[in-house]
């Protein structure tokens, strides 16, 4: 009896956990702020993956410059009028956002920040549909976490649709 348990219960928690991963991601598309991040210079490639494009955030690129010693937290951004977001400083317990700003949760790895979503991958052999890629299309919750949603050009307009 207590071995089935086990079984069921391991099953359980392996459809669970994924499951919960799903529906928190699905919240966060639905009813997350649309950002967009200016992107450094990108680079499509195909490996075994398959075909996708290295997104390094010119937001990320300008503060590894000097990194803090936080490991994990969120940055602050300003939005401008056209939904472009600009670092403004790093988020702290005793400083309160101020309108207009949102927090933006970062991972600081090998010197470099990681802002979640460092990878696009599209379908085989669209590369050209994606190389005129400036901005980075994400939807951030109130908590920072985000889901990149698509990749935009130099006009701010939709990528490969």
């Amino acid at each position: 009896m207590s071995r089935t348990a086990v079984i069921f219960g391991g099953l359980a928690f392996a459809l669970l956990v994924p499951t919960g991963l799903v529906i928190q991601k699905e919240h966060v598309l639905r009813s997350g702020t649309p950002v967009l991040l200016e992107l450094a210079p990108v680079d499509p490639r195909s490996l075994i993956q398959g075909d996708y494009m290295v997104l390094d955030y010119a937001i990320s690129r300008e503060r590894s410059a000097n990194p803090t010693t936080t490991t994990d937290g969120n940055l602050v951004l300003r939005l401008d009028a056209n939904g472009v977001g600009t670092f403004v400083r790093f988020d702290t317990p005793d400083t309160p956002l101020a309108p207009g700003e949102l927090k933006l949760r970062y991972r600081l790895r090998k010197g470099r920040y990681r802002l979640g979503a460092e990878a696009f991958f599209f379908q085989e052999g669209h590369a050209g549909r994606y190389e005129g890629a400036r901005y980075g299309e994400l939807r951030v919750a109130d908590s920072g976490s985000s889901v990149l949603v698509g990749l935009r050009d130099a006009q701010r307009q939709p990528l490969g649709r």
